[in-house]
């Protein structure tokens, strides 16, 4: 099996792609790795340390200079406050979401294909999803990015390092759907833009999250900040 790194951002659709992973490779072909980048928190980066334990997978992380500060994103500058809608509100009141970070994935993706070479994979994985690309609300996400990131990162490294994005087509509702087949440790994932005690259940991603678990009939196991109703 080949060996591959895997961006692990500490959410649970990264969390899912890990277990996806491990059905049909040993946890020693893997790496994860997260990045600090300056976002407000590093409650992510504390959860991906905590799933690639559980999984026993070996884990990098690595700080980058802070080069998105002052473009506007609420998940870095400190001034700006995270917004509490949906997704499609989102794209109806902004159209570029306000939490979108400068051609971070291409960035994140980089560093990961530098790594691969570095570490002797052939393969690198991350967790974009249909939610994130639909109407655009994050490009780096959409499948036009991935083709195009793929091919960059694939000549780039002497065609010996290929991308992959399985979830590219699948909402947020089916991941936690295959998750939840694979006993993912939900409970050690956090998704919220806010670095709380517990997830504040408002925000984007919180919102997009409890659905998706309700979809699937399932209670979300982390703890909110609001009373859902499952």
């Amino acid at each position: 099996m080949k060996k591959a790194i895997i961006l692990l951002s500490g959410g649970l659709d990264s969390a899912a792609l890990l277990a996806h992973l491990l059905e049909d490779r040993d946890s020693g072909d893997l790496i994860s790795l997260s990045l600090i980048y300056g976002q407000k928190h590093q409650k992510e980066v504390k959860a991906a340390v905590d799933i690639a334990r559980y999984y026993g997978v070996k884990h990098i992380v690595k700080e980058i200079p802070n080069i998105f500060a002052g473009a506007g994103s609420t998940l870095i500058d400190l001034d700006k406050s995270n917004p509490e809608l949906t997704y499609q509100q989102l794209q109806d009141a902004y159209g570029v979401s306000p939490t979108y970070v400068p051609f971070r994935n291409g960035i994140l993706l980089s560093l990961a294909a530098a790594l691969a070479l570095v570490e002797g994979a052939e393969e690198v994985y991350y967790g974009a999803h249909a939610d994130d690309s639909h109407n655009y609300a994050y490009p780096d996400c959409t499948p036009e990015f991935i083709e195009a990131m793929g091919r960059a990162i694939n000549v780039g490294t002497y065609f010996k390092v290929a991308l992959f994005a399985p979830w590219s087509m699948k909402t947020k509702q089916e991941i936690v759907f295959v998750g939840h087949k694979l006993n993912t440790p939900f409970e050690l994932t956090w998704s919220c833009y806010n670095g709380r005690e517990k997830a504040c259940g408002k925000c984007p991603t919180c919102i997009n999250r409890i659905e998706a678990f309700k979809q699937n009939n399932l209670t979300d196991p982390i703890p909110y900040e609001i009373e859902v109703e499952w």
